[in-house]
């Protein structure tokens, strides 16, 4: 029982209302970055009012469903009670009164806790309690946890208009809870919507970004055997989740393939997402594919939605991938094995469903004999590996794609051509193309700027790099006369729109008779057709 000598904690009305109006306001009213300091301090302030050592908050975690101390304070000189600490477990018997009866527990004394209470009883004495009374909080019907205050060195009375008065005091925190949770969830919402319309708006500024990336290649054009194998190839993978891995010369439609591969596979109603890993500098790229956090470096003015997070559910194509420098391979391994990374700038984990699709025009396993690719990601993306033929592999689709570029570029041009001369369209097929179909296209398009009229007039195409080695390797660059004689006829047949013999014909120009042109002609391999031009459809 509590001394007959003690002095019992203050009782008066005004004194009570005012601190009652003053915790009240400032819990009522903080921000959510101060709140919990505000919880501290109204607990000091009750320490002080009761003339008690010590005050706690506790309340149930989301996690576990558990009471566990939150908050906790304690007069000068005293140790608050540790936070943390879970009442189930330290104090069984009051925590299953205070939250099944939902009413205050008063104790002045050891003698008032019934003999089940022995792990609480070790407990209070264990922190030096000799009396403490606990409020439960609650809101409605939900309970949201505890509020307690007690006295360490003398036993002391709670007089029933301090127990009253403190349980208002438990219902201004039950207020108080609810608003921060209330403003939590919407903060956490508003920060939802803010990140999925940052997300929409990367992917929009994207789209617009790439919006040139499909021209000329609205369709894949072709008929050789060599383009049907890839076709059936990307087909064959499309369904899948499989990593792919494009592999061919510059200018053979890598990019083409994977737009295919993604538009028949079940990702295909989300956008396809590329990155240039060749086009950025190293600094760059880990961000390109990242992300950062405002002020991750210099110039990192706000926060930036990477790739990987923009290609959720979605497909990845990684152009030039084997240009990745070795430090940012290893963090590319980790996000295909375990879907995982972090923004620059952030120690948050993001996970991403995301399918890849690379395409290089290097030996990649040569780079992994010289140190330069890592194996293990060459293995990794290498699941599906499609070889894309060069031009000069397929020159019969030449002429289909011949007349599929000059349909397509009539509108940009505003200029239409109706007829490619046979030695014109001869020309185009037995060059080499180094450059492949992304060569083809630009002569085209340079052809048909300096055209006049519906009839392509091509220029010179130069000789390949390659044809040229296999004439002579030691002419260091020089042609031979055959090769002279044969392009410069070629081109009196093109002026004269194919005409050998008649008005305007190649023979007067060249100043020959029409038979010994012929002949010529036969010795060099030129043949002459008299079909007019053909059209060529696609695929």
């Amino acid at each position: 029982m509590p001394a007959e000598d003690q002095q019992g904690p203050p009782t008066g009305t005004d004194s009570f209302e005012a601190l009652l109006t003053a915790i009240a306001t400032q819990l009522l009213s903080a921000p959510l970055e101060s709140f919990d300091a505000c919880i501290t301090d109204a607990l000091s302030r009750l320490v002080e009012f009761a003339g008690v050592e010590r005050s706690t908050l506790s309340l149930v975690d989301r996690a576990d469903g558990m009471v566990h101390t939150t908050h906790a304070v304690a007069a000068p000189g005293m140790t608050p009670v540790p936070v943390g600490t879970a009442g189930e477990l330290r104090a069984p018997w009051i925590t299953k009164q205070v939250r099944e009866k939902r009413l205050p527990v008063i104790l002045e004394g050891e003698e008032d806790l019934p003999s089940e209470a022995a792990v609480d009883l070790q407990t209070l004495r264990e922190f030096r309690v000799k009396s403490v009374a606990f409020f439960p909080i609650v809101a409605g019907d939900q309970f949201l946890g505890v509020f307690s205050f007690g006295a360490t060195r003398v036993e002391r009375s709670w007089p029933q208009p301090l127990v009253d008065r403190m349980r208002l005091i438990a219902k201004v925190f039950a207020g108080a809870l609810l608003r921060f949770e209330h403003e939590r969830a919407l903060r956490a919402a508003l920060a939802e919507v803010t990140a999925l319309r940052e997300q929409l708006a990367a992917e929009n500024e994207y789209l617009r970004e790439r919006a040139f990336a499909a021209e000329g290649f609205d369709d894949i054009v072709g008929e050789s055997p060599a383009l049907r194998s890839v076709l059936f190839q990307a087909e064959q993978v499309a369904h899948t989740d499989a990593s792919v891995l494009l592999l061919g010369e510059t200018g053979t439609g890598k990019e083409l393939i994977a737009k295919a591969i993604h538009a028949k596979s079940a990702r295909r109603d989300h956008t396809l997402v590329k990155v240039n890993c060749a086009a950025l500098p190293p600094t760059l790229i880990e961000s390109e594919l990242f992300g950062h956090e405002k002020g991750a470096f210099t110039g990192a003015a706000g926060r930036k939605v990477g790739r990987f997070e923009l290609a959720d559910r979605s497909t990845l194509f990684l152009d030039e991938v084997g240009e990745l420098p070795l430090a940012l391979q290893a963090k590319l391994l980790r996000v295909l094995q375990e879907g995982e990374f972090e923004r620059v700038g952030s120690t948050v984990t993001h996970k991403s469903d995301v399918r890849i699709i690379a395409a290089t025009n290097r030996d990649l396993a040569v780079a992994v004999r010289e140190g330069t690719f890592r194996s293990d990601l060459y293995y990794r993306l290498r699941v599906f590996p499609i070889e894309l033929p060069s031009l000069r592999a397929r020159k019969e689709d030449i002429p289909l794609l011949v007349w599929y570029f000059l349909g397509e570029l009539s509108a940009k041009l505003d200029k239409k051509i109706g007829r490619v001369p046979a030695p014109t369209m001869e020309r185009l097929v037995k060059y080499d193309w180094p450059g492949n179909i992304r060569e083809l296209r630009n002569v085209l398009e340079r052809a048909m700027i300096l055209s006049d009229g519906s009839v392509l007039r091509l220029g010179d195409l130069g000789e390949s790099p390659r044809t040229a080695e296999v004439a002579n390797p030691d002419a260091a660059g020089i042609r031979t006369l055959e090769d002279v004689e044969r392009e410069h006829i070629l081109r009196a047949i093109d002026a004269c729109e194919g005409r050998v013999r008649g008005a305007g014909n190649a023979a007067t120009q060249l100043g020959l008779n029409a038979s010994t042109l012929y002949a010529r002609m036969k010795k060099l391999g030129i043949r002459r057709s008299a079909a007019g031009p053909r059209r060529a459809g696609s695929d």
